[in-house]
């Protein structure tokens, strides 16, 4: 009497899922790639628990909704806007520009004037006020 089997049973793993799970691993991984790094641009806000008066006064530039230029209260054209801001700044041993832009306005007035400080190698910030 033979009691052994003539086949012998073999051990399969089935892989025809390994290709779906693959690729959603692939794509959670991408999609996590792109929101962990997006294209900020970052800031450097000042944290400060007391104030304090500083005596340092920036030079204020501001455009309005007709972007009519103002250096420190004087109307200036755009086109002489860098000799402006550059003639004020010499009188300051610590030049900041201060940008006071209206809301109506473009983002590329504001690129427009920001390339203008980097161009002169100033420190600009940007004027806002504080939400109710």
């Amino acid at each position: 009497m033979n009691l052994r089997r003539r086949t012998k049973e073999h051990a399969e793993v089935s892989t025809e899922s390994l290709n779906d799970i693959m690729f959603f691993l692939l794509l959670f991984f991408l999609i996590v790639a792109i929101l962990g790094n997006p294209n900020v641009i970052k800031l450097m806000l000042p944290n400060s628990k007391k104030t304090s008066n500083v005596i340092k006064k920036p030079l204020e530039l501001t455009i309005d909704k007709d972007r009519t230029y103002t250096v420190n209260h004087e109307v200036v054209r755009f086109d002489q806007l860098e000799q402006a801001i550059a003639f004020e700044l010499k009188k300051s041993p610590e030049p900041t520009v201060m940008v006071r832009i209206d809301q109506s306005l473009s983002v590329q007035d504001l690129v427009d004037v920001l390339q203008i400080g980097d161009k002169l190698k100033v420190k600009m910030v940007l004027a806002t006020k504080p939400s109710k």
